[in-house]
């Protein structure tokens, strides 16, 4: 296995060292005899280091984890924090305390997001900014989502999907929309309503507002939208989507319940495809078999021109077909790109 050069020996440890629970780790871990001297390297100032080019080659993002290296191969994530538990020395606090959390794949997956998050607010709370080795809040967050089709998409989809992480950008869209509700989605439209779901009503010359906006703390791109239904007042709908790796991403909508899509630019569209349910759960995204009961997701996405787009979004049930839709065109009316 082909290692990075000059960083062939011992266990290298790379962590953000403005991160005072990072820094504490670099310090205070020990690693078995048998595999070497431990190495630590500061993200923050180690410059143009051949480690770190490898790493961002490899899209690890270290305001995400730490990352150890040894021997050829990267631990990110859950991964570095098992490789911590199960080849730290046996003595010290805090490798000790380690081995009790990190042993179990199971533990380490269901504490590590607590623990980033943890990790982030501290230095939210210090006034430090992210390290951003990956550059994110340079790129709109679906450059990496459509990936090498994205130079491919025409100028209204660069506009519509303009957003970069870490930031206060909003792009704003307005149109006319032709909404159906029916089936098991009209039954439910007491709940819908009152909890902010789905608008839960059948009307055409639907005006809607939708603001696409980033998110100042995360990599997430929040949906709001205001619908004028005639004769009722306005109907209010957020959502956000979250990236969760390659082309797809789960919308997540009030109480948790998250919509999984994997993107696609296909004979001139936008697709959305269906990826099945989740229940968005103190950082875990937790599969759920809804399909069944509230049926596939799809939508599509058609340019007209440099400032207005075509779409639909369309729920079918396997017993009842469409339950659920809504079609119009939006044209881009204000783009806020701070």
């Amino acid at each position: 296995m082909t290692g990075v050069p000059g960083r062939e020996d011992g266990v290298w440890f790379v962590y953000d060292g403005d991160c005072p629970i990072c820094t504490m780790a670099a310090g205070a871990l020990q690693i078995r005899q048998r595999f070497g001297t431990l190495h630590t390297l500061d993200a923050r100032t180690a410059g143009d280091d051949p480690l770190l080019r490898e790493i961002r080659s490899r899209r690890f993002d270290l305001d995400q984890s730490m990352v150890i290296y040894h021997q050829g191969r990267f631990y990110h994530g859950p991964t570095a924090l098992r490789f911590m538990a199960r080849h730290g020395a046996s003595r010290g606090g805090f490798n000790l305390f380690n081995k009790m959390l990190f042993w179990s794949d199971t533990l380490a997956m269901i504490l590590y997001p607590w623990m980033r998050g943890l990790r982030n607010r501290l230095l939210r709370y210090r006034g430090i900014g992210r390290l951003d080795n990956l550059d994110r809040a340079s790129r709109p967050i679906f450059m990496d989502v459509f990936g090498a089709d994205w130079d491919s998409l025409p100028v209204i989809f660069h506009k519509h999907y303009a957003n970069r992480p870490y930031g206060d950008d909003i792009v704003t869209v307005e149109g006319v929309l032709e909404v159906h509700c029916a089936g098991p989605i009209r039954l439910l439209s007491p709940l819908l309503a009152l909890t902010g779901g789905i608008p839960p009503f059948t009307a055409r010359g639907v005006p809607a507002t939708v603001r696409f906006e980033s998110d100042h703390e995360s990599s997430a791109f929040h949906f709001n939208r205001l619908f004028r239904f005639p004769g009722r007042k306005p109907y209010v709908f957020h959502s956000r989507l979250i990236p969760c790796g390659g082309n797809e991403m789960i919308e997540v909508m009030p109480f948790g319940l998250g919509w999984r899509a994997s993107y696609a630019w296909e004979n001139g569209k936008v697709v959305l495809r269906h990826r099945g349910y989740v229940l968005h759960l103190l950082g875990h995204d937790i599969p759920m078999p809804l399909t069944p009961i509230l049926g596939r997701g799809h939508a599509e996405e058609t340019a007209i021109d440099d400032e207005t787009f075509d779409m639909h979004m369309e729920i079918i049930h396997p017993w009842w077909g469409s339950i659920y839709g809504y079609r119009g065109r939006f044209t881009v009316t204000s783009m806020d790109l701070a």
